[in-house]
């Protein structure tokens, strides 16, 4: 379904409940990870995948107490552009970067 929301944006919907299903529920930190990284990277500006990738990653921090450095530097990313420009990445990616500051206590 991501794979998919990722070449259809009609798909998004759907998609994005997976996503946030996953970050909360899968017990696989790295495969949360990879799909949050996935989504982050290749959904188009202005998709809501995008500032969602970026709350699930602090969903992952606050579940997990870990976050690779990949995601890490993706969640922070997500976050500015989001501050930037809000119809690029909407403002859960700023939500999601917050979580991860303070789960992996980087303030």
């Amino acid at each position: 379904m991501l794979e998919r929301a990722l070449r259809d944006r009609s798909a998004e919907g759907e998609a994005a409940g997976v996503l946030v299903g996953t970050a909360l529920n899968d017990d696989d930190a790295e495969f949360i990870e990879h799909w949050c990284v996935q989504v982050g990277t290749r959904a188009v500006s202005g998709s809501p995948l995008l500032g969602l990738a970026g709350l699930c990653l602090g969903h992952t921090a606050r579940r997990f107490g870990r976050l690779s450095d990949e995601a890490l530097a993706l969640v922070r990313s997500l976050a500015a552009r989001a501050e930037a420009d809000p119809s690029d990445v909407d403002g859960r990616a700023g939500d999601g970067y917050d979580d991860a500051r303070s789960f992996l206590h980087l303030w």
